[in-house]
This record gives C-alpha cells, sequence and structure tokens, in this order.
C-alpha cells in the first residue's frame, strides 16, 4: 500500500512517462555539487521504480568524478550504495511489489548471457556490466547514480533488504559491504585462520566486522592511531599501526589472507612477507590509474605468494551479503548527512576523518 497522497502521485507519472526528479550532481572535476533536475527513463516491464530514501557516499563515487580512473561526461550524480522504497512496478516484475524494501549496488544491467553473468557474477561480465553512475547503458543512456530521490533499475539488479535492517545502514552494504565479502567468501576465509585487514575506513571496518562473524582472527594494519579502538571494538583481536617505524619482520609468516581496502597509491612490497607459504593479499582499494603499485617477482616468489584483486560481488552473492548480515546483526558504522553537505562529507573522506560512512539521508 502507498502511505500518502504524494506517493500515489509519483507512480500515475511513472506510469505515464519519464518521471522528473532531483539529485546533487557535479559538473566538473573540482568543484561542489549542485542540484539539478532530470528524468528517469519511463518504466519498463521488468523495471522497479525506487524512491531513494538513503545513499552511502563511496570513495570511488569522488574518484570517479574526479576523473582518476578515466574521463566521465557532465554533469553527472554519483552514488552506489542506494536504499529505498519501491514506489511503482512493470508489467512482468515478479520479485517486488510497491513498498518493498530494496537496495541497488554498483551495477545496474549486463550482458544476460556470457558465462560470468549465468553462474551470478554479473560484475565479471564478459561484455562489460554496466555501472549504476557514469556508464553508457544498452540503450545507449548515461546512468545516474543514487545521490537522487528517485531511480528506475531493472528488478534483476535489485536487492531485498530484510526488516532486520535498517534501511539507512543497507546503503553501505551495497558496495562497501559486498566489496570485501566476496573475496572473503572466494579465498574461504574462516575459523582456524588469521587474517589482516589493511586500511579500516568504509571497506575496512566491513571487512573486520564480516570476516569476525565467518570465524576469522583479524588482525587491523592502519596508519591512524586513533582507530585502534574501534578496531578492538568491530571485532579484531590485534592492531598494528603502520608507520614509518613499525618493524613488520616481526610478523613475517602470519597470515593466511590479508584483504587491502586502501584506496590510493601505497607500499605493498612490505606486507607481502607477512604472507604464510602459498596465501594470498588481494586488494579491493583502488587508487588513480596513473598511479600503479610496484611489485616485483622477488616478493612474491619468497614464499609463493599470489597477489590478488576483487571486484564488488554478482547479484546473487550481494543478496547472501545482506542475508548474512542481517543474520549476524552486522551493520556499517554511519553518520547521516543532508544532500547539502555531500562536499563536506568528500573532504572528510579525502582526510581520512570518515567514521566510517557517511549516508545521504533524503529526508534530512
Amino acid at each position: 500500500m502507498l502511505k500518502n497522497e504524494k506517493d500515489h502521485d509519483v507512480v500515475k507519472k511513472i506510469e505515464l512517462g519519464p518521471f522528473p526528479y532531483e539529485g546533487m550532481a557535479a559538473t566538473n572535476a573540482t568543484g561542489d555539487h549542485t542540484l539539478m533536475k532530470l528524468e528517469r527513463r519511463a518504466l519498463q516491464p521488468k523495471d522497479v521504480a525506487i524512491k531513494v530514501l538513503y545513499c552511502g557516499i563511496c570513495h570511488s563515487d569522488i574518484h570517479t568524478i574526479r576523473q582518476d580512473w578515466g574521463p566521465i561526461k557532465y554533469p553527472q550524480i554519483t552514488g552506489h550504495e542506494l536504499a529505498g522504497e519501491v514506489v511503482a512496478v512493470g508489467s512482468s516484475v515478479s520479485k517486488f511489489k510497491v513498498g518493498s524494501k530494496v537496495g541497488v549496488g554498483c551495477m545496474v544491467n549486463s550482458c544476460r548471457h556470457c558465462d560470468p553473468c549465468t553462474n551470478g557474477f554479473e560484475q565479471y561480465c564478459e561484455n562489460g556490466s554496466v555501472s549504476t553512475y557514469a556508464a553508457e547503458d544498452r540503450d545507449g543512456s548515461i546512468t545516474q547514480g543514487g545521490y537522487s530521490t528517485l531511480n528506475v533499475v531493472d528488478e534483476d539488479f535489485v536487492i531485498r533488504i530484510p526488516d532486520q535492517i535498517d534501511l539507512a545502514e543497507a546503503g553501505p552494504m551495497m558496495c562497501a559491504g559486498i566489496t570485501v565479502y566476496s573475496p572473503l567468501r572466494h579465498w574461504s576465509v574462516g575459523p582456524g585462520q588469521k587474517i589482516a585487514i589493511v586500511g579500516m575506513g568504509g571497506l575496512g571496518h566491513m571487512g573486520v566486522k564480516i570476516a569476525t562473524a565467518m570465524g576469522a582472527e583479524v588482525t587491523v594494519i592502519t596508519t591512524t592511531k586513533d582507530k585502534t579502538e574501534d578496531a578492538i571494538r568491530f571485532g579484531a583481536k590485534n592492531v598494528i599501526l603502520n608507520e614509518d617505524a613499525t618493524d613488520f619482520s616481526k610478523y613475517k609468516r602470519s597470515f593466511d589472507f590479508m584483504l587491502d581496502t586502501i584506496p590510493y597509491q601505497h607500499d605493498i612490497e612490505k606486507l607481502l612477507p607477512m604472507l604464510k607459504m602459498n596465501s594470498t593479499l588481494c586488494i579491493v582499494g583502488i587508487g588513480k590509474v596513473t598511479e600503479p603499485h610496484q611489485v616485483g617477482p622477488f616478493s612474491l616468489l619468497k614464499s609463493r605468494s599470489s597477489l590478488s584483486s576483487s571486484g564488488i560481488g554478482g547479484i546473487r552473492e550481494t543478496q547472501e551479503l545482506i542475508d548474512f548480515c542481517a543474520l549476524h546483526k552486522i551493520k556499517p558504522e554511519i553518520k547521516k548527512i543532508p544532500m547539502t553537505q555531500i562536499d563536506a562529507a568528500w573532504k572528510n573522506i579525502f582526510d581520512k576523518k570518515a567514521r566510517y560512512r557517511f549516508v545521504i539521508d533524503m529526508k534530512m
């Protein structure tokens, strides 16, 4: 059931054609966000229209607008940690109904027929998955993200949010949560293993909580001393303060797996000796494409280490992550902000002052 007459008007407009909405857009790589009106596509048979109530702010949003990962077209609305309620459904939709609590993560489309897609790994679509923002969709339009009041998404790329999860806390699970869950799951992290989470920001703090719930003994490696107490509170057994004078040799061959969440260039080679023989360091924090990591083969061959990476997660895996968080009562540490404070939040993220995820509250 719709809650009020305003929602009823939204549904009527969507059914009649494209719906005008508001979003906070960047018009260049360095300027502030400005309020902008544009239109979502008219509702297609498998589409759901989502009234966006919350959207997490990810470092990827900043990288994208600053063109750290390549050129984009402006104006651009970012945001791929959406959470809200369904206000209309297309004629063929079977997974959701009006009033459903839902989320949308980093993808809104893929080819649907290549091997990765048919096996539930749409993020690795051989023909290119379509990102929630700054990407060309199959119809040629440029996707616009969740710093907005409404979105229209194919039901196959929408996630069901259980009642146990607060919608304000659901958004960061769509990117930060699944980005760490997918590699932890792939490398079978669990009881009896000692793992390290490198960096404890939006991704890292979720990594600590999820890996702990999986049964692993977690060590956090951070450059920020005042995060030590938080790391222990989130479930970590140990904290290594990464400073210039830190003697990493005492941690030689300590870890079965390392998850590196730092979103900028840093020294990977000093981390590798901490891996046990035949173990993996997986990078999920991505910096500028113009600043690649430097790793020599000698750093890997000494213990037959593997250096890998992982990109978000598929739709099936994201739903699994959401249900896992509901079961284990895992939630991100968030601070709600209004749309007008996006630029201030971006500065705090860049200055490492976020604790740990800013979430835009569309009602503020």
